[in-house]
């Protein structure tokens, strides 16, 4: 699957983010094994601390559709931001080798990694 497609559909996703407090919109594509794509988009609450990511939400809904294992995501944010600490986690639970690409709101790349290198010394399943 190619960088283009799933850059889109991270896109796309944008236009559903709910985020009337920050107005900083947030959306995610993650390519799951099986090829298919899981778009998030943060949405956002009253009580602050109960917001959710758009990286998580992405991860909620593959999982909840059976997939388990992970190719690719794609995070965009204004200025082509990474993820927070608390999607790095959960992101490590299934792929610690994940490639992020990280976009802005205008559609281009502006950094290409790997969830290892945004979360160096993770704390994951083999540490129990």
């Amino acid at each position: 699957m190619s960088d283009e497609l799933l850059i889109e559909a991270a896109m796309a996703a944008r236009a559903n983010c709910y985020c009337p407090y920050s107005s900083f919109p947030v959306s995610a594509a993650l390519l799951a094994e099986s090829g298919k794509i899981y778009t998030g988009v943060n949405v956002e609450n009253a009580s602050y601390g109960l917001t959710i990511c758009a990286e998580r939400v992405a991860v909620g809904s593959a999982i909840a559709a059976g997939e388990r294992k992970f190719e690719k995501l794609v995070v965009v944010v204004r200025g082509g931001g990474s993820p927070c600490g608390a999607c790095r986690q959960v992101l490590n639970e299934f792929a610690p080798e994940l490639p992020v690409l990280m976009v802005d709101e205008l559609g281009r790349i502006s950094s290409e990694t790997t969830l290892a290198e945004l979360l160096p010394r993770a704390f994951g399943p083999q540490s129990l």
